[in-house]
C-alpha cells in the first residue's frame, strides 16, 4: 500500500468517525476523533496498517487535555497522529496498552503529569514523581504552581 492507499483506507473504514483529517505535509497526517474511538483507530493503524507506535504527547488547554498518539508507517516515511481531547472534569480515556504494549510508559507519564486516567491500563504505578507527591497535583497543567505546591507541603 502506498501513502494515498493508506489514507484512503483510513477514510473508507472510519468515514463519519473522523472529526477532522489534516494533511500537515507529505509525511504527516493528523486525525481528530472522539476519545471513545481511540482504541479502534489505534488498533487499525498499528495492526492492519503495520505502523509502529512512536510516542504520545499531551497538551494542557483551558478546558481539556489534548492527547496525541503518533504512529510511524516506516516503509512510507509517514507519521499518523491520532488526536483526542479529554475534558478536565472527566479526564479519562481507554488505555492503548492492549493494542501496543509500548504505550504503557508514556501513559503512566501523562497520568502523573497531566492527570489523565487511562482506563484498563495494567500498571498505573508512579513513574517520575516522588512517592509522597499529592495525588491531585499535576505539574504539567497550567494551573499548577510550584509556589502553591511548596505551601501545601508545609
Amino acid at each position: 500500500m502506498d501513502r494515498s492507499a493508506v489514507i484512503a483506507s483510513i477514510k473508507k473504514k472510519f468515514g463519519g468517525k473522523i472529526k477532522r483529517f489534516q494533511e500537515k505535509s507529505s509525511k504527516r497526517v493528523y486525525i481528530d476523533l472522539d476519545r471513545k474511538d481511540i482504541v479502534e483507530f489505534a488498533s487499525y493503524v498499528f495492526k492492519d496498517l503495520e505502523a509502529r507506535f512512536n510516542t504520545a504527547t499531551a497538551v494542557d488547554h483551558p478546558e481539556n487535555i489534548e492527547i496525541m498518539y503518533h504512529f510511524n508507517v516506516d516503509r512510507l516515511g509517514l507519521i499518523i497522529t491520532l488526536r483526542i481531547y479529554a475534558p478536565k472534569d472527566d479526564c479519562a480515556v481507554e488505555s492503548l496498552v492492549p493494542v501496543a504494549n509500548a504505550v504503557g510508559w508514556i501513559e503512566r507519564e501523562m497520568h502523573e503529569l497531566f492527570g489523565v486516567e487511562f482506563k484498563g491500563h495494567p500498571d498505573m504505578k508512579p513513574l517520575l514523581l516522588p512517592d509522597d507527591w499529592p495525588k491531585d497535583k499535576y505539574p504539567m497543567r497550567k494551573e499548577f504552581s510550584l509556589n502553591s505546591q511548596k505551601e501545601s507541603s508545609r
